[in-house]
């Protein structure tokens, strides 16, 4: 399915305006042939451009599907998530991941993902990962909560042995999830299968880092909304002899990522030298299973899915596939896709910790309210606003911290399905993208 080397960007663009006029999605011509035009001749030249007004930099496709028009926005929010460079000791370079580095299609992106290239000069492994767990806790702590924001959860270390936690079996080997108190702490305490008593030290799994990763949930006063603010660190070390290694076992391709600091194009540069020749491949094998997983009926999520798709379609040269989606996430109707952001804000608001107010959590129940009816019409419209206005009067009911009741559950779930069922008929209807999901099924 990949593009076909002697056709040119008008008579790809005809397929696919063809394709969304018989689908319903509405296509700008003009812009369309332009990204079309500029794919065409992304393929010579440097991988990674350098935008000199605004100061950011990413991979040249990456580029074409970002606007700096929210950027003061991001970096406000990236001084949350941030980690500070100690000279000579650690140095970072911090990146838009996800729809936020899609700004220019994606009209009503969702969470607002970062990314982070952690590089750690130590004359040992055993020193950088050392570093690495302190600088990680002190983050945890300084960034646990604002009158703006809260910790809700940070990856580290993995399970050195199989343990029962909060009644969950945990399997070795596995990622760790701390809360903000176990952190303080130090230690999560658990119990092995048998129902011995156990303890996980955070210092204790230092040597075997994992993932790494840090979520927060934000209240955007300018904006009236929640949002899911995460941090995802890429960890190297940097030895005497200037040899670099991942502590994960694999240094992460820049294939979706926006810097956000030109300033840190040098240790950007030092880092991408080390990224594997089978990065690509890598990275496509790696959505194909992320879209598998959300293909799956404890999953299901066509969002996910279409978004995971436009980054392997415009990577491999599978252009028509890639300008319809593109195109689909433009769409008015794509607002829809906010209403996983405000399921996830539920959550995070009804998470026992939480501080977060449910007043923000119905303000932003009710700009999306406004927004459906500005953007949508006929049946749809009053189908979503219908379920949406259910699930706003059941959420009136809950306090800060309270589990949802049934009712509350059984409202959220008629939501998310309406979601669904608007992108599954939308890609669905393309035949040669229902073959791609087909095929990963």
């Amino acid at each position: 399915m990949s593009a076909n080397p002697a056709s040119t960007p008008n008579e790809e663009l005809m397929r696919v305006m063809e394709s969304a006029k018989r689908l319903g999605v509405e296509m700008k011509e003009a812009e369309a042939l332009q990204w079309l035009t500029a794919m065409a001749a992304s393929s010579s030249g440097s991988d990674v451009v350098v935008d000199q007004h605004s100061g950011v930099y990413g991979h040249k496709v990456s580029m074409l599907d970002f606007s700096p028009e929210q950027l003061a926005h991001y970096r406000a929010i990236g001084r949350i998530v941030e980690f500070d460079d100690i000279p000579g000791q650690v140095e970072t370079a911090l990146a838009l991941s996800g729809s936020a580095a899609q700004s220019k299609i994606q009209t009503y992106p969702g969470d607002c993902d970062y990314f982070e290239r952690v590089n750690i000069k130590a004359d040992t492994r055993a020193e950088a990962c050392r570093i690495l767990a302190k600088i990680m806790r002190e983050k945890a702590m300084k960034a646990a909560r604002g009158a703006t924001f809260q910790l809700l959860e940070v990856k580290f270390g993995s399970y050195p042995f199989d343990v029962v936690r909060n009644g969950q079996p945990k399997k070795a080997a596995t990622p760790i999830s701390w809360t903000v108190a176990e952190i303080s702490a130090g230690e999560i305490n658990c119990f092995r299968p048998d129902g011995q008593p156990a303890t996980i030290r955070w210092d204790d799994v230092a040597s075997n880092s994992g993932w790494c990763k840090l979520d927060w949930v934000i209240a955007d006063p300018l904006r009236g909304q929640l949002a899911n603010a995460s941090n995802m660190l890429d960890v190297t070390w940097e030895a005497p002899d200037g040899n670099i290694t991942p502590l994960d076992g694999y240094l992460d391709p820049y294939f979706q990522e926006i810097y956000l600091d030109a300033s840190s194009v040098p240790i950007f540069s030092k880092l991408a030298k080390h990224v594997s020749t089978d990065a690509l491949d890598n990275y496509v094998t790696q959505l194909r299973g992320e879209i598998k997983k959300y293909l799956t009926p404890d999953h299901l999520n066509y969002g996910k899915v279409a978004k995971r798709m436009y980054n392997i379609f415009r990577l491999t040269g599978q252009y028509e596939e890639a300008a319809f989606v593109r195109e689909l996430f433009d769409e008015p109707a794509t607002i829809l896709y906010q209403v996983w952001s405000l399921i996830r804000t539920i959550d995070d608001c009804c998470n026992p910790d939480s501080s977060i107010s449910v007043d923000y959590m119905l303000a932003q129940a009710d700009k999306l309210i406004i927004e459906v009816v500005d953007a949508l019409e006929g049946d749809q419209e009053t189908e979503i606003v219908k379920r949406l206005l259910r699930l706003r009067d059941l959420l009136t009911r809950q306090s800060t911290g309270q589990a949802l009741d049934a009712q509350a559950e059984a409202a959220r779930a008629e939501v998310i399905a309406i979601v669904n069922n608007f992108f599954f008929d939308k890609l669905t209807g393309m035949p040669s993208i229902k073959q791609y999901m087909d095929e990963i099924k």
